[in-house]
């Protein structure tokens, strides 16, 4: 903690745990899950486990900036503290305040940057939609489908995979977009994705949250048509078919075609696979909450140690 420096090594503890070694147990254990779970399940505790440990992970980064400031003499002096007190409470580990105020600096900027992106994304797939079902077909001989969210959100697909697919396998795909859609999947990547920018170890996470929400959307579309291997089929044939085409998917769409090369095989191959419920894994899927509310209250700790550095500094507060 920041508080006593007798206790000077604990100082460094909140960086290590919240910042270095949470995103990695997160990263680890979400490895570990990521085909032991229902999808949807998964889905949903990978994206919150990770957004709790990229904000604990931020909130101890802020923390560590505040005190670098707080180590400037003209900061300590407009403050009315002692920045040789501050300085020495970290004195074996002086670099990690510094670190800790470029990084967030980083996370700031890159996170303004992606929301940016993001909105922009949206903007550039958004398209009337004149139908009661929300399924809007466009003249495009590429071959795309994806769900666009809002409220309310719809789905768009290109003549050209229209025309590439029977009834069934159509079905398959509109099904599988209108499951992305009702279980608000954007969002949980949206999370998942921000957790990325705040701490990059997360980034394999984010990209599992990604395939996650795939095969959640799969598995809807299996009940939905009644026909797993048909719906295997219809993502099979669709990819392919964008492959060969070049057809490239729409910037900050869902798209049943899935979004990185590996991801669909890993789709099909589960397809084809009987179906598992998860349910002998589900006791499981309380690790990463655990360890996430673990990290949120550790941070908790590093922010009260913060002001008690200044009240000992001789701060006499607001």
């Amino acid at each position: 903690m920041f508080a006593s420096s007798s206790r000077g090594s604990a100082v460094f503890d909140h960086f290590a745990w919240s910042v270095l070694a949470t995103p990695v147990l997160v990263l680890v254990i979400a490895w570990l899950l990521v085909d032991r779970l229902r999808p949807d399940l998964a889905a949903r505790v990978f994206a919150w486990s990770a957004i709790a440990a990229a904000v604990a992970s931020t909130v101890n980064l802020a923390a560590f900036a505040l005190k670098a400031l707080a180590e400037l003499p003209s900061v300590a002096t407009w403050g009315g503290w002692s920045y040789q007190r501050v300085v020495a409470d970290t004195a074996h580990v002086p670099w990690v305040s510094w670190l800790s105020l470029v990084w967030l600096v980083a996370v700031v900027v890159l996170g303004a940057r992606t929301w940016r992106r993001h909105r922009a994304d949206l903007r550039a797939v958004a398209v009337d939609c004149p139908t009661d079902d929300g399924l809007v077909l466009v003249p495009d001989a590429r071959i795309a489908a994806f769900a666009v969210p809002g409220s309310p959100g719809h789905i768009v697909v290109t003549s050209g995979l229209r025309d590439l697919l029977d009834d069934r396998q159509f079905d398959a795909v509109v099904a599988h977009e209108r499951a992305h859609l009702d279980g608000g999947h954007h969002r949980l990547v949206w999370l998942a994705r921000l957790a990325a920018v705040a701490n990059p170890v997360l980034r394999p996470v984010a990209r599992q949250v990604e395939y996650l929400v795939e095969r959640a959307a799969d598995e809807v579309a299996a009940v939905a048509i009644g026909d797993r291997e048909q719906v295997g089929r219809a993502i099979g044939h669709a990819a392919l078919a964008a492959s060969a085409a070049g057809s490239a998917r729409p910037a900050g769409s869902l798209m049943a075609l899935g979004a990185t090369p590996g991801i669909v095989p890993r789709r099909v191959a589960a397809l084809f696979a009987p179906g598992r419920d998860g349910g002998r894994a589900l006791w499981t899927s309380v690790l990463l909450p655990l360890l996430a509310v673990g990290t949120v209250v550790w941070t908790g700790e590093c922010v009260y140690d913060l002001f008690e550095l200044l009240h000992l500094a001789g701060w006499d507060g607001p």
